[in-house]
C-alpha cells in the first residue's frame, strides 16, 4: 500500500493505494496551515480504512512547482515515513499529476497552478506521433501574458484556472482556449499515487537523502 502526500499549493491532499483501487482519497483547501490539518488527515485515513503505517510499502509526495512552505511540509512527512517504516519514496511533479488524467484525444494541454504575486508554473503537454503523451519543453514561470504568447493552435487549460485567467485568455485566445469544469480541474492525490506506483513497481525510486522539491524561483522573489 502506498500513502501519497500533496501539500504542493494551498489545496492539500492524501490518498492510500493500493496498486488495485484507491482505498481513500481526500482533498481540501488548507490555505497555508497544511503543518495543522495534513498528519490528523494521514491518521484519519488510516483509521477510516482499517490499516496502519506498518501496512505500507511506498510514499510519494508531490514536487512542485508550489509553494516553499507547503512543499518542504510535504516532503519532510514523506521522509518521515519513508525513513520510519523503511520504505521507499517517490517524488512526482506537481504538473504531472495536474495533467495526467487529461491525457485522451488529441487537444494539446496546459497545466496550470499559482505561483503567487500575478504568475502562475505551467507546463504544455500533447501526444507524439505515435499517441503518448509528452511534456513539452521545460516547468516554467510567467504571466497569464506569457502563458497565452505560446498558445498557437487549441488547448485545454487544467488545474489552478482563476475566472480572472478565463477571461484573459478568452479575450486573448478566443476560440483556442479551452476550459473545464471546477470538479475536473481538482488536483487527485490519487493520480499522483498512481504515477508513483507506476514508477514503484519499476523499481524507480528516489533517495530521502537527496529528494528536493521544484521551485522556478527563489523565496522573495
Amino acid at each position: 500500500m502506498l500513502l501519497a502526500i500533496d501539500t504542493a499549493t494551498q489545496y492539500a491532499g492524501i490518498a492510500l493505494y493500493t496498486g488495485e483501487e484507491v482505498l481513500l482519497e481526500m482533498t481540501w483547501r488548507a490555505g497555508r496551515h497544511h503543518t495543522r490539518q495534513v498528519p490528523p488527515a494521514i491518521e484519519e485515513a488510516f483509521r477510516r480504512t482499517g490499516t496502519a503505517p506498518t501496512d505500507l510499502t511506498g510514499v510519494a509526495v508531490a514536487l512542485g512547482p508550489g509553494s516553499f512552505t507547503g512543499l518542504r511540509i510535504g516532503l519532510s512527512l514523506a521522509k518521515g515515513f519513508a525513513v520510519a517504516c523503511d520504505i521507499p519514496i517517490v517524488g512526482v511533479p506537481t504538473l504531472d499529476v495536474t495533467a495526467r488524467p487529461h491525457f485522451h484525444g488529441s487537444t494539446p494541454l496546459c497545466a496550470v497552478l499559482q505561483a503567487g504575486r500575478g504568475r502562475l508554473a505551467f507546463a504544455f503537454y500533447a501526444p507524439d506521433e505515435s499517441g503518448t503523451w509528452q511534456r513539452q519543453g521545460d516547468y516554467r514561470l510567467g504571466s497569464p501574458e506569457d502563458v497565452a504568447a505560446l498558445v498557437a493552435e487549441p488547448t485545454r487549460f487544467v488545474g489552478e484556472v482563476t475566472a480572472r485567467e478565463r477571461e484573459r485568455w478568452r479575450a486573448r485566445l478566443a476560440d483556442l482556449a479551452r476550459f473545464l469544469t471546477p470538479a475536473l480541474n481538482v488536483r487527485r492525490p490519487g493520480v499522483l499515487a498512481e504515477l508513483a506506483w507506476e514508477r514503484l513497481q519499476a523499481g524507480d525510486t528516489d533517495d530521502p537523502a537527496t529528494l528536493a522539491p521544484i521551485y522556478l524561483h527563489v523565496p522573495g522573489s
